[in-house]
């Protein structure tokens, strides 16, 4: 799926339908956050996990209230400094938070480039998690081959085509598709680069 693609088919989207694309992918990426969470004891898992359900429970209008300029700041409190964390693990949790702050603007003031922006980020984290555990005897382009052919890619990829075809068949959304939508983001807990917390 290319960045063309994507940016044409989040265009033809409107507001509601940008935010639920937005955190159902960023849904896919919190367990890279809470297991870095939980391994560094970092920043808030509860207080992000809240976040995420808030702007769930917005789409869905189950009347809970949150006041979502004054996440923004909670979401940067949890977004880990790489200079101050020399390992992997912090890439794909500020992925996520980043993800999460771009999902909370999409909410505040739809726009589609924030939400290609989240699915970008996405395909990103799952590209670097594929070169970090690849061979590093491989060329460049025997890399750049393996990174678009791996199944972590290509499910990634499978996954955003998808929620844009859910999305857009519906011009209103209903508490029940959004729970559905929830559910298949949740993905048993498991996350775009395959871990649980």
């Amino acid at each position: 799926m290319s960045q063309w693609f994507l940016d044409k088919e989040l265009k033809a989207l409107n507001g509601w339908q940008l935010t639920a694309f937005s955190v159902a992918v960023t849904e896919r990426m919190f367990p890279n956050f809470a297991l870095f969470s939980n391994l560094l004891e970092f920043g808030d898992r509860d207080q992000v996990r809240s976040i995420l359900d808030g702007i769930w429970n917005k789409l869905g209008n189950s009347g809970a209230k949150m006041n979502f300029e004054v996440q923004q700041a909670n979401i940067e409190a949890n977004m880990p400094d790489l200079d101050q964390f020399d390992m992997y693990g912090a890439s794909p949790a500020l992925d996520a938070m980043v993800a999460l702050y771009s999902t909370v603007n999409c909410l505040l003031e739809p726009n589609s480039n924030e939400a290609a922006n989240v699915g970008n980020l996405a395909l990103e984290s799952v590209a670097t998690f594929i070169e970090v555990t690849a061979d590093s005897d491989m060329s460049d382009e025997q890399l750049l081959r393996h990174i678009s052919q791996h199944d972590m890619m290509l499910q990634e990829e499978g996954f955003q085509e998808e929620l844009i075809r859910r999305i857009s068949a519906l011009k209103n959304p209903s508490s029940v598709f959004i729970d559905e939508l929830k559910l298949l983001a949740a993905n048993d807990g498991v996350s775009n680069i395959g871990v649980s917390e």
